[in-house]
């Protein structure tokens, strides 16, 4: 097992001095301006040596300025330490990084990226009801207050068309949201999507599924049935009608997509079994069959991870 270097000693700092700011602060009457950071908290993001723009050489069949993004996927294990899997060229996953901590009480986190890159700046995270952004390697800032109201939280790519990663959310009546990203972790105001999204156990999606160069997303419903939801890069209306994909989808407890996994410009699809093993659904670019079969591509132990991102 690969871990980052310094980790262990920057996580001892980081608690030391996050142990020494309260001290001070309770010492001088200011305990209220605690914590809006979490400074015992990391995440430092991993390294992509592959970007989307290198598709090409391993036989890429996105058309040109097409390519989907290109990151890594990051699990949270019960004692709140982040980890990252690199895409290997391979069609597989590399072996995981030790990526951060502090993150045992998070409710959801998702990956974002700010600058149309190719690859995530940092990520969102819901704790108690607020939403913060860290930037890679950075402290956290506060967004906003009463995220508690959503049961589904996710960044599936650039649905409004500006080119940052905007924010869906679910609401506990099945009212979905649409946030839009302005390039630095903060959120325009929220758009309604649409009713009815509590039918839906997961929904995913990073990058474009049906070759048309606007970001999709697909929904897996209560009766195993994965659906496709269409972007049209409006944000005022973010989706076309749905269209059924497949069934069985019941098989799996977990559904991600980070984007482009084998790194043939087309973004891919992850599903996680029951029993712990991991499956790679890799992207065709049609949207009549958006998916090719599955591949195995995690034996089991990936149920150690209470969040995918």
């Amino acid at each position: 097992m690969a871990k980052s270097s310094g980790l262990n000693t920057r996580r001892a700092l980081a608690r030391a001095t996050a142990a020494a700011l309260t001290a001070a602060l309770v010492a001088t009457g200011a305990s209220s301006a605690v914590a809006a950071d979490e400074p015992g908290r990391s995440a430092y993001g991993a390294p992509i040596d592959v970007k989307a723009s290198d598709a090409s050489k391993f036989g890429a069949s996105a058309a040109e300025d097409e390519y989907a993004p290109v990151n890594a996927l990051y699990g949270v294990d019960g004692n709140g330490d982040l980890w990252a899997y690199l895409p290997n060229g391979e069609g597989g996953l590399d072996s995981r990084l030790e990526n951060g901590y502090g993150w045992e009480t998070s409710t959801f986190m998702t990956q974002v990226d700010h600058d149309d890159d190719g690859s995530s700046d940092g990520l969102w995270d819901v704790t108690g009801g607020t939403l913060s952004y860290y930037g890679w390697g950075e402290d956290g800032v506060t967004i906003g207050k009463g995220w508690g109201i959503y049961d589904r939280l996710t960044s599936a790519g650039d649905l409004g068309g500006a080119g940052a990663d905007d924010l869906l959310a679910r609401d506990k009546s099945g009212v979905l949201y649409l946030y839009l990203g302005y390039g630095n972790g903060k959120l325009t105001q929220r758009y309604k999507v649409g009713g009815g999204w509590n039918a839906y156990t997961h929904i995913a999606g990073q990058g474009d599924l049906t070759g048309d160069g606007k970001d999709d997303v697909v929904a897996k419903d209560s009766s195993g049935v994965l659906w496709l939801y269409k972007g049209t890069g409006n944000y005022k209306a973010p989706f076309t009608s749905r269209a059924r994909i497949g069934g069985g989808w019941n098989a799996y407890n977990n559904i991600v997509s980070v984007g482009d996994i084998d790194i043939d410009g087309i973004t891919d699809l992850i599903a996680r079994e029951k029993n712990g093993a991991l499956y790679l659904y890799k992207g065709t670019g049609n949207a009549a069959s958006p998916y090719s079969s599955r591949v195995k591509i995690g034996a089991g132990g990936w149920n150690t991870y209470r969040i995918l991102f």
